[in-house]
C-alpha cells in the first residue's frame, strides 16, 4: 500500500495533518508571527473557514437524539437475560460512579496542590476583557433548599418536550426505562417496536458515518481561527491552568491502563495501541459522539467484545461516563477561586464534587458542553462565572484532549465488562 492510499485509508492521519497544517496557517495570519490580519478580516475568514465545523456539527445535533435514545433501547432490549441485564446495568452504573469520584478525588488534589489561579493577575483578566467591577463581585454560593428541586426534575415529566430541547439526561433516563419495560416483555409484543428502533440506529449511524468525511476540513478551519484569534501569548499565559488539567487527565490514563491489566486481564501496550482511531478522532472532533461510530467498531472489530456489551455500555458511556470533562470542571473552578482569591470551604468542595459528578452525566457529548455546565458550577458556588472568559481562549484544546480520556475511559470500561460477563 502506497503512503498516499494509508493516508486516505486512516481517518487519524488526515486529522493529524489537519492540525498541523492549521497551526501553521494559523500562526501566519496571526500577529505573533505572521500578517497580523485586522480583526474584521480575520472574523470574515474565521466564518468561512469553521463552515466544514458548523455543518459537522448539525449534523450531529440533528440525529444525536434519536441515536441515543435507540442505541441504549434496543442495547438493553437485546441483552434479554434478567441475570445479564441486571449484572450489565447495576455494575456500569457503579463503575461509572467509581472512576468518576476517582477522578474528581485527582482533580480536587492536584488544583489544591498546584494552585495554577494564584500565578495569574486578575487585573490583568479585567483590563483585557474590559470587565467591571459589578461583573468580578463574588456572589452568595450554594443553598440546600435547591435540592429537592434537582432531585424532582431527574424524571422527564415531558418526554416530548425532553427531546425538542436536547435534555441528554432526561433522554437517557427515559430510554432506560423504556428498554427496561422492553426487556422484560414476551419478545413478540416488543418486536414491532424493537425492528423500528433498529432500524432508526441504523440509519443515524449511516449518516455519522457519512459525516466522517468532512472531519479534516472542519479540524482545519477550527485550529487556524483559534490560533490566529487567540495568540502564541495568551495561550502560553495560561500554561499553569492547562498543565495542571493535562496532568490529571494523563492520570486518568495511567488509571484506566491500571484497571485493563487487572480488572480487563488485558495487556496494556497492544489494548491502547487498538484505541489509537477513537482517540485521535475525538482529540481532533472535541465529541464523543461524534466519535461513537469509530468507537463501536474498535470496540466490536479489534477488541473482540461481545457486541450486546459495546452496543449497551458505549452508548451509555457516551453520555454519562464523563471522566475528563469532570476533572475539567473540578479544576476550572479552584483556578477561578484561586484566581479571584475566593476561600473554598469543605461545604463548597462537596458541592462541587456532588455537581461535577452529576453535570458530567448530563453534560452533551458534543464540543464546548462542558462550558456550559462549567457555568452552572460557579453560580453554584458564588464564583463570578465572567471568569469562564479567560478559560474560553484555551478551551478548545484541553475538549480535545479531555475528550479523548472520555472515549478511552468508554472503550475501557467496555473491556471490563467483557471480561465479566464472560466469566
Amino acid at each position: 500500500m502506497s503512503f498516499k492510499n494509508y493516508i486516505f485509508k486512516n481517518l487519524w492521519i488526515q486529522v493529524i495533518l489537519s492540525l498541523l497544517i492549521g497551526l501553521g496557517v494559523g500562526l501566519i495570519l496571526g500577529e505573533d508571527v505572521g500578517v497580523g490580519l485586522n480583526d474584521d478580516a480575520l472574523d470574515s475568514l474565521s466564518s468561512y473557514l469553521k463552515i466544514p465545523a458548523n455543518i459537522f456539527l448539525s449534523i450531529i445535533l440533528m440525529i444525536i437524539v434519536p441515536l441515543i435514545f435507540t442505541s441504549i433501547v434496543v442495547a438493553i432490549t437485546n441483552l434479554g437475560a434478567k441475570d445479564k441485564l441486571k449484572t450489565l446495568g447495576l455494575g456500569i452504573a457503579t463503575y461509572f460512579v467509581i472512576t468518576t469520584t476517582i477522578v474528581i478525588l485527582v482533580a480536587v488534589s492536584l488544583a489544591s496542590i498546584i494552585a495554577p489561579g494564584s500565578i495569574l493577575d486578575l487585573t490583568a483578566l479585567q483590563e483585557t476583557h474590559d470587565l467591571s467591577d459589578d461583573e468580578l463581585k463574588v456572589t452568595e454560593g450554594f443553598s440546600l433548599d435547591d435540592i429537592p428541586n434537582v432531585v424532582s426534575n431527574i424524571i422527564p415529566k415531558n418526554p416530548i418536550s425532553s427531546y425538542l430541547e436536547g435534555q441528554m439526561f432526561s433522554i437517557l433516563i427515559m430510554a432506560l426505562i423504556v428498554g427496561l419495560s422492553m426487556a422484560v416483555l414476551p419478545k413478540e409484543s416488543v418486536k414491532p417496536l424493537l425492528d423500528v428502533l433498529e432500524s432508526i440506529q441504523k440509519i443515524t449511524l449511516h449518516i455519522l458515518l457519512i459525516s466522517m468525511k468532512i472531519v479534516p476540513f472542519a479540524v482545519f478551519g477550527l485550529i487556524v481561527g483559534m490560533v490566529a484569534t487567540v495568540g502564541i501569548e495568551t495561550m502560553v499565559g495560561l500554561g499553569a491552568y492547562m498543565g495542571t488539567v493535562v496532568l490529571g487527565l494523563g492520570i486518568m490514563l495511567l488509571v484506566y491502563a491500571l484497571i485493563l491489566k487487572f480488572v480487563a486481564k488485558r495487556p496494556i501496550s497492544s489494548t491502547f495501541s487498538k484505541f489509537r482511531n477513537p482517540q485521535t478522532l475525538a482529540f481532533s472532533t472535541a465529541s464523543s459522539m461524534a466519535t461513537m461510530p469509530m468507537t463501536l467498531k474498535t470496540a466490536e472489530e479489534d477488541l473482540k467484545i461481545d457486541t450486546r456489551v459495546s452496543k449497551f455500555v458505549i452508548p451509555l458511556g457516551t453520555t454519562v461516563n464523563m471522566d475528563g470533562t469532570a476533572l475539567y470542571q473540578v479544576i476550572a473552578v479552584f483556578f477561578l477561586a484561586q484566581l479571584f482569591a475566593i476561600e473554598l470551604s469543605m461545604l463548597s468542595i462537596l458541592v462541587i464534587i456532588i455537581t461535577s459528578l452529576l453535570a458530567s452525566i448530563g453534560t452533551p457529548a458534543v464540543p464546548g458542553a462542558g462550558v456550559i455546565v462549567l457555568s452552572t458550577i460557579l453560580i453554584t458556588v458564588g464564583i463570578p462565572p465572567v471568569g469562564i472568559l479567560l478559560l474560553l481562549s484555551v478551551d478548545r484544546i484541553l475538549d480535545m484532549i479531555r475528550t479523548m480520556v472520555n472515549v478511552t475511559g468508554d472503550l475501557t470500561a467496555s473491556c471490563v465488562f467483557d471480561k465479566l460477563t464472560r466469566d
